[in-house]
């Protein structure tokens, strides 16, 4: 390491959310030690982890990760990805490894690969849960053995420690299942022999890339640790980093400005200073890290149904005028309607969301009687079979294309249906199950690492 310090890369907030390929050059000219990059989230919802299905596209994960993985193998630097493919499952594990070996190929590029697996197994959990070393996090509600059956899959969030396994053991490319997002970076970090309290700040500080910098974008950014501090700098020239930019950062997705509780322990920014070190980057020092009784954050999705929705749009000033009362002759008559087609209110629920007027923020809406020319209605059918959501949403449609009320002066046509088919099929809806925490024997024993030579 030149001067005692290790230097980072993060490309972007997301793999797949694209990043400018002038920017990782420029970062590959500062000599990293390792390019990377976190690739998923809870953000988006329990679908990609119950459907298994990948959080963004094939072709912009094949993009962003063939650039990432041609940069590492030019430079002879590791490249580390976390939480494939959006929630960190085993089928997008895999999906990421397939697009790996596709570009392996492409360019003839060979390397060993470690694969990190998160899925954790239910009869593991079962014997943790009856063990009583499983606990919610939380308002979360003690979990059952019944939970854990319905899952489609539950997943651990690894530390950084399955990462440093594999840099031991000589991994040159790791993609790793579900994990803490400043995993990767903190475990390069202290693989290099980087204090815990600065190598997990720089993760928390590059796990969104450029979120820590100014405008916005998803760009690259460098964190260059030391045994003292760590500073941030965009590779973009446009963007800078300012201490407030960080400081923003330093409270994402946290619910304390300055404790941020990670597996075995926890980041104390309580004695933080946080300066402008030139006009675009920022040192920040006196971190602290406090070590806790090891333990590790299980998340889980289950199937509660199927959805089907139709959206229509009207700037009928005399329904918008009534909408209150339209809106309720609507429900009215398609419970009706659907109790017509033997089909009981228990098996379905109708959500008609009006946007323009409440749309978004619902009853916590705070302005009343809001004034609009328009409204767009998002009506949603959720049932225990995608056969009843459709047939739930079609009855919806007609409804609100038909339905008379007082003053009305056309016969048919007040609503503008801006899709055709109308009807759209969503297919199945998950929720999330598990919100707790396991105490595992060791930081390594729900992790296991296939290593391959590629």
């Amino acid at each position: 390491m030149k001067n005692g310090v290790v230097r980072m890369i993060s490309a972007s907030g997301i793999l797949g959310y694209g990043f400018p390929e002038s920017s990782l050059k420029a970062g590959l000219e500062r000599k990293p030690h390792m390019i990377g990059v976190d690739g998923g989230s809870s953000d988006p919802g329990p679908y990609y982890l119950g459907s298994g299905k990948t959080f963004t596209n094939r072709l912009a994960i094949k993009r962003d990760m063939s650039l990432l993985l041609r940069g590492a193998m030019a430079n002879k630097i590791p490249m580390m990805i976390g939480t494939c493919g959006g929630a960190g499952g085993e089928p997008h594990l895999q999906a990421c490894a397939e697009i790996l070996h596709e570009i392996a190929r492409e360019h003839g590029l060979h390397f060993k690969l470690a694969l990190i697996h998160a899925e954790q197994k239910k009869s593991w959990l079962k014997d943790k849960l009856r063990a009583g070393r499983i606990k919610p996090l939380g308002a979360a509600a003690p979990l059952t053995e019944s939970v854990i059956d319905r899952s489609e899959r539950i997943v651990g969030m690894m530390g950084p420690e399955p990462h440093r396994a594999a840099l031991e053991a000589g991994a040159q490319v790791i993609l790793a299942g579900r994990g803490t997002d400043p995993a990767p970076w903190a475990a390069l970090a202290m693989h290099h022999g980087m204090p815990p309290a600065q190598s997990w700040f720089a993760g928390k500080m590059l796990e969104c890339a450029c979120n820590a910098a100014l405008p916005k974008k998803h760009d690259c950014l460098m964190a260059t640790v030391a045994p003292d501090y760590v500073e941030t700098e965009p590779l973009n020239p446009e963007l800078r980093c300012t201490p407030l930019s960080v400081a923003v950062q330093a409270l994402h997705e946290n619910a304390s400005p300055i404790i941020h509780k990670e597996p075995g322990g926890v980041l104390d920014t309580s004695a933080c200073t946080i300066a402008a070190h030139t006009e675009r980057s920022v040192r920040v020092s006196g971190m602290q890290w406090h070590p806790q009784p090891y333990t590790i954050k299980l998340e889980g999705a289950e199937k509660v149904g199927y959805s089907a929705i139709t959206f229509a749009g009207t700037r009928d000033p005399g329904l918008i005028g009534q909408l209150e009362t339209f809106m309720q002759s609507i429900r009215e008559s398609v419970a009706t309607k659907v109790a017509a087609l033997q089909v009981s209110p228990e098996e379905y629920q109708l959500v008609l969301r009006l946007y323009g007027q409440n749309g978004v923020m619902g009853d916590w809406e705070p302005i009343e009687n809001p004034t609009s020319h328009e409204i767009g209605i998002l009506a949603e059918a959720v049932a225990k079979t995608q056969d009843i959501a459709n047939a739930v949403i079609s009855v919806t449609r007609v409804t609100l294309l038909h339905t008379d009320f007082p003053g009305r002066m056309c016969k048919e046509g007040n609503m503008a249906f801006p899709f055709s088919p109308s009807d759209i099929e969503r297919g199945a809806l998950y929720e999330f199950s598990l919100r707790h925490v396991v105490e595992p024997e060791d930081p390594l024993v729900m992790f296991p690492i296939e290593y391959e030579s590629v």
